[in-house]
């Protein structure tokens, strides 16, 4: 057994790529990328521990070497497609735990690599997500921003696990929360009571309790919560719950957008984040100006009485 720090490269947008490309191009392009990225990994101290297809498993026995590593993949990635065509792009979600590694016959077992794959899944594009033990060994003097969102339940374990966010590009180092100033003003300080969520499209309605997230909205039945649309993504957007506080994602290729239950402004999300609080509505693959786009409402619940049973009315 090894103390070893894992990472799961995850490539998305493969689909989109494949289509559009081709399957020769496509596999061509997959295979030059993973390829990279493990010849980075080898060039920083780590190892390629398997190629995954659309994905690459790297380990390192130094935990700053492999945040510093990973961000470097990151950065230099998304330096290269600024400059690709408009067609869809390849791009990396990424997983990393530290602890004991058993590795045998040139693979790699143990908790750390569950819990890396597991957060990969977690990821959105462009994303790296890492659990507690990650941050806390990488020492005084690292440089290395990172953002707590929380303990999450990770599939597979008993206990929720911590989980932060590194802060890779230069544009999120200074907001974690996607929040106009002159929209509202929240109280941080404050203990949540919120104990779940309540969606509703049309006729259908379903509530979530704390242990359902992370969930996804989306036009396919993958979706925790399906939104049968064509101008809503496949998986649109992703809700996490953290520290009791309820955080939405867009991961579209089109945007999502917000407004208050009692407030005129709009929060425009693309690829951003944004805080959700008492109830709203939630507009997906058009803004709220058009008046036939897809429509969410949402609902923040304090009653634990609600959540005796999932319910879900069409």
């Amino acid at each position: 057994m090894a103390e070893l720090t894992v990472a799961f490269i995850d490539l998305t947008g493969s689909v989109s790529v494949f289509e559009t490309l081709g399957d020769d191009r496509a596999a061509k392009a997959i295979m030059k990328l993973t390829h990279w990225i493990g010849s980075v990994g080898l060039e920083n101290g780590g190892d390629v521990v398997k190629m995954l297809g659309d994905g690459v498993l790297l380990s390192f026995s130094s935990n700053l070497q492999a945040v510093e590593t990973i961000i470097r993949i990151q950065q230099e990635h998304s330096q290269r497609t600024a400059h690709w065509p408009h067609h869809p792009k390849l791009l990396m979600q990424i997983g990393m735990a530290r602890g004991q590694v058993l590795q045998f016959d040139g693979d790699c077992f143990g908790d750390s690599v569950n819990v890396a794959s597991r957060l990969s899944d977690l990821a959105g594009p462009e994303q790296i997500l890492v659990t507690g033990q990650v941050v806390r060994n990488l020492g005084v003097r690292h440089g290395v921003r990172s953002r707590l969102l929380g303990p999450m339940q990770i599939k597979g374990r008993v206990e929720p696990c911590d989980v932060f966010r590194i802060e890779w590009q230069p544009e999120m180092l200074s907001e974690f929360l996607t929040l106009p100033s002159d929209l509202f003003q929240l109280d941080m300080t404050s203990e949540s009571t919120f104990v779940g969520l309540e969606l509703k499209h049309l006729g259908a309605s379903c509530a979530f309790k704390l242990t359902d997230f992370p969930l996804r909205i989306g036009r396919v039945p993958e979706a925790d919560f399906v939104v049968n649309d064509p101008r809503v993504s496949r998986l649109h957007a992703r809700i996490d719950s953290c520290s009791g506080n309820y955080v939405l994602k867009d991961t579209s290729s089109y945007g999502t957008w917000v407004r208050f239950e009692g407030h005129e402004n709009t929060v425009a999300l693309r690829r951003q984040e944004c805080l959700l609080h008492s109830r709203g509505e939630i507009a997906m693959g058009a803004p709220f100006s058009d008046f036939n786009t897809p429509t969410v409402s949402f609902r923040l619940v304090d009653d634990r009485l609600a959540f005796g049973d999932r319910t879900v009315q069409v």
